[in-house]
């Protein structure tokens, strides 16, 4: 294992990152680009580096190579994450010890090397296609700015559901469009192009039309992260996870553990899981400026809220903030099989 610190995120990271991704359009950047080359987001990248010395060489060079594409980043974060919190509470960690022909994620084990505690570690991602929508709103959001009109727009949806994000072609046809309307002496508010219906946005103190910082029009597009935030999902993989290695624990006489977290994007956080498991009747919902559609109905019966009970396998969650130090939460399983050890409940 590494003893010092590598440096892998270091001052020459951000520079190659910069150099090879900066002069490309936001739209055709990694979602994680900020984090890599931002210096407000040095720290996360030390804390990285940090764990990254802690493996060994191999499964470190592994992390590092995959760690920044968008669909690696919040599960790698998350599973470092869980083994710090882990090594938080005095024991040590191996990585993907192999069981047989299973590899749980961490095992942990106390002073003298001895396996305490098997876990397995899930992160509850976006929908999939997420970042390929995100990405394309941005690109118009892009071309939009270069129209030298400073007002704010947002599109407008009808209750099916959100728009459809449009492809680069489409993007560039709207942007010519609303660039002739804007600068048209006529006065709109209400903008159509491609079967997309665009809305002139105005201060609701003043009434008069929102302007934005710059000289350029600026698009709050739909978030695509708009939706009802439940903890649900993340509980039934929490299930699969326990369902996967059941038969190993008990061979191996080991509480099982899952350690949980969650992609930025979802909106999740503890608190859900902690409404979900003492089945308290709540709604989370998130969404930006730019959605004009949130969700489906939801039917929602007061008195008898959903609530997850853990399965007898599974000693407890650990679950993992998705912030900066990344601290971990033990919510303990009461009638587990096997219990996890007490330095682990702390």
């Amino acid at each position: 294992m590494n003893t010092a610190s590598s440096g892998r995120f270091g001052p020459e990271f951000v520079a190659e990152q910069r150099d090879r991704y900066g002069r490309r359009p936001p739209e055709n950047r990694m979602l994680s680009y900020d984090l890599a080359v931002l210096e407000e987001y040095e720290p996360w990248r030390v804390w990285l580096d940090e764990q990254l010395d802690l493996l060994p060489e191999p499964t470190a060079a592994t992390f590092a190579a995959n760690l920044w594409r968008d669909q690696n980043f919040w599960p790698d974060v998350i599973e470092l994450a869980a083994g710090a919190a882990l090594r938080q509470r005095g024991f040590g960690v191996e990585f993907e010890r192999q069981w047989g022909t299973l590899t749980p994620d961490w095992t942990v084990v106390d002073e003298k090397g001895t396996p305490v505690a098997l876990v397995e570690v899930c992160t509850h991602s976006p929908q999939k296609g997420t970042t390929a929508r995100i990405r394309a709103w941005h690109g118009l959001v892009e071309r939009l700015k270069q129209i030298p009109v400073p007002v704010v727009l947002t599109v407008d949806a009808d209750r099916s559901g959100p728009p459809p994000a449009p492809d680069a072609r489409t993007s560039k046809k709207i942007a010519q469009d609303l660039r002739r309307a804007l600068l048209s002496p006529l006065h709109q508010v209400v903008f159509r192009s491609e079967g997309y219906t665009f809305l002139l946005r105005a201060d609701p103190r003043t009434g008069r039309a929102m302007r934005p910082p710059g000289m350029g029009t600026v698009l709050v597009p739909p978030s695509n992260m708009a939706g009802v935030v439940s903890a649900r999902p993340v509980a039934a993989r929490i299930e699969q996870k326990a369902a996967k290695y059941r038969a190993l624990a008990q061979e191996a006489g080991l509480p099982l553990i899952v350690a949980a977290g969650a992609d930025r994007f979802t909106g999740l956080d503890l608190q859900d899981l902690d409404d979900l498991l003492q089945g308290i009747a709540t709604v989370s919902a998130q969404f930006g400026f730019g959605d004009s559609f949130i969700h489906h109905p939801v039917d929602i019966d007061p008195f008898d809220p959903p609530r997850w009970t853990m399965p007898a396998e599974l000693a407890g969650v650990l679950w993992v903030d998705n912030r900066l130090p990344f601290t971990g939460t033990w919510r303990p399983n009461p009638d587990a099989a096997t219990p996890a050890p007490p330095g682990l409940t702390a």
